[in-house]
């Protein structure tokens, strides 16, 4: 059993862009021409909400990227790792049952695109001290112009879709 009982997860936080970019850029900027296949989030199967500090896992034509926020600054990426058929265990202590879900409303209509480029984004705003400057969000721009973003929302992940916040700088990886 992985972390947070999802088989094949080991949180591996990074942080700062330089510690993303060196580790993952080249994997990340690989995946550029090829279709997204598939995602996977988890959500609670009382309630269908979706448990937001899990990963979000993409599936780009065989090969998948896990990405979760944690804390106020950390990302870890994972690579073909997670298991999303295998159930979800050791929460037997709670009152709510996570499980894989193959369908989310900001990823689904992306099934089937080609991802045009992948960028690091990193929150740096130029007019105050900001107690989560410094994060990294995962950009994925389909053809066609349609983007994606992970983004950390102060220590769990946020689905965005449209243009990014103007306090992100963006890096072309």
């Amino acid at each position: 059993m992985g972390d947070m009982g999802i088989k094949g997860f080991d949180r591996a936080p990074l942080a700062g862009l330089d510690a993303v970019r060196d580790a993952h850029g080249a994997l990340l900027a690989g995946l550029a021409g090829r279709r997204l296949t598939g995602s996977a989030v988890v959500r609670f199967a009382e309630d269908g909400e979706w448990f937001t500090d899990c990963p979000v896992v993409l599936e780009f034509d065989g090969r998948q990227v896990e990405l979760c926020h944690w804390k106020l600054d950390e990302l870890s990426i994972g690579w073909d790792t997670i298991d999303t058929t295998a159930p979800i265990e050791g929460w037997e202590w709670n009152d709510h049952t996570p499980r894989w879900s193959r369908h989310d409303e900001l990823l689904d209509d992306l099934t089937g695109r080609e991802l045009h480029e992948t960028a690091l984004l990193e929150w740096r705003p130029a007019d105050r001290a900001d107690l989560a400057a410094g994060t990294v969000a995962v950009e994925f721009l389909f053809t066609g112009g349609t983007r994606l973003r992970i983004v950390n929302a102060l220590d769990e992940n946020r689905i965005e879709r449209g243009p990014a916040h103007p306090y992100y700088r963006r890096h072309r990886l």
